[in-house]
């Protein structure tokens, strides 16, 4: 008789089961996650600062802390806080648009072989545009206004939202489905409780990958053909040779997205990833 344990029988688990949990890394607190992380930064920061202080060029390298003085200016000054704002809505409008368009697109597409063969080479063309051709095409036929700049932005999101989502909408659980319809579920009922759950691994990772292609594509909408917004000033930084300022604006900037992940996508994902456990 197969000896049962910790790992097999009492666990409820199949040999092959408890041999995974047994090779599986053991898991980091949350506690100590902060502090490895908090640690890793310090020592790139450190590294940074080394390496600047070796080159001993102020102007094209500068260290952490002229970096930091530049930041400093700047928000004194209430040009850090306008320009960020201007980008954080031009960031959050484009990423709601992609992410609600790219998100039906995709599960039509997952969920409908007709839709999915139809839909492929469109999908098809819109990945493989350059960003740059989008942005320029959209304020040639809509104008240099905000809503060009939004479109822009957005139409180069959409297919890798819609793309990630397809995947997700394929992998969905048919025999819950076919059981639902049997029992005559409401759909809202299979949407909330059925689908959504078994999405939500993909959504939170067009989500994540979301925002740092949307920020970035932002930046050159901005450099382009706005008059305000990070890429706006990066441009300005750049025709003065100012490095510190174009390195304040981008850490800035880089820690409000890190500050959205910790404070709203790292705690979405723990809740939606409940239903697992």
């Amino acid at each position: 008789m197969a000896r049962s344990g910790p790992l097999s029988g009492e666990a409820g688990l199949t040999p092959a089961e408890a041999a995974d949990v047994a090779l599986a890394p053991p898991a980091v607190g949350s506690r100590p996650r902060r502090l490895l992380q908090l640690a890793s930064f310090l020592l790139l920061v450190a590294l940074w600062a080394v390496v600047a202080a070796l080159a001993q060029a102020p102007r094209t390298l500068p260290g952490p802390l002229a970096v930091l003085d530049a930041a400093w200016r700047e928000l004194l000054a209430g040009e850090l806080v306008h320009h960020l704002g201007a980008t954080l809505a031009r960031v959050a409008a484009s990423f709601a648009i992609a992410m609600t368009v790219g998100s039906a697109i995709g599960i039509l597409m997952g969920r409908s072989a007709l839709a999915d063969e139809f839909g492929r080479p469109w999908l098809l063309l819109a990945l493989n545009m350059p960003a740059l051709v989008t942005i320029v095409l959209c304020y040639v036929w809509i104008g240099l206004i905000e809503t060009a700049a939004v479109t822009a932005v957005a139409l180069n999101k959409i297919p890798n939202v819609a793309v990630t989502v397809r995947e997700g909408a394929k992998a969905l659980d048919r025999g819950l489905l076919e059981m639902a319809q049997a029992f005559a579920v409401p759909r809202g009922r299979v949407l909330a409780h059925l689908v959504l759950p078994q999405l939500a691994p993909y959504l939170l990772g067009a989500a994540r990958s979301g925002l740092a292609l949307v920020w970035k594509i932002v930046l050159v909408v901005e450099l382009l053909g706005r008059p305000n917004g990070v890429g706006f000033q990066i441009h300005t930084a750049f025709q003065l040779f100012d490095v510190a300022t174009i390195l304040a604006y981008a850490f800035a900037f880089v820690a409000i997205v890190q500050l959205v992940e910790w404070g709203a996508l790292e705690p979405l994902a723990r809740r939606l990833d409940r239903w697992r456990r």
